[in-house]
């Protein structure tokens, strides 16, 4: 499965992020919904996540949320 990559500026800093097209399909919908920017948004799992954890597995797990609501 191939990975899509997206540059982004998060905290005043370049950087990238590859994740599958699935996950990117959901976080999409949402920046849609919310009428945000898709960096906003990233800036917002990034300062929720716990700093062990890679931002892309955080997105993910976002993603899983968003999905199935604990």
């Amino acid at each position: 499965m191939a990975f899509v990559k997206r540059s982004l500026s998060l905290h005043g800093h370049r950087t990238s992020l590859a994740l599958e097209p699935e996950f990117w399909e959901v976080v999409d919908e949402h920046v849609a919904a919310e009428q945000r920017s898709l960096a906003n948004l990233i800036a917002e799992i990034d300062d929720n996540r716990d700093p062990d954890d890679p931002l892309s597995s955080a997105v993910r797990v976002w993603v899983v949320r968003k999905i199935r609501p604990v």
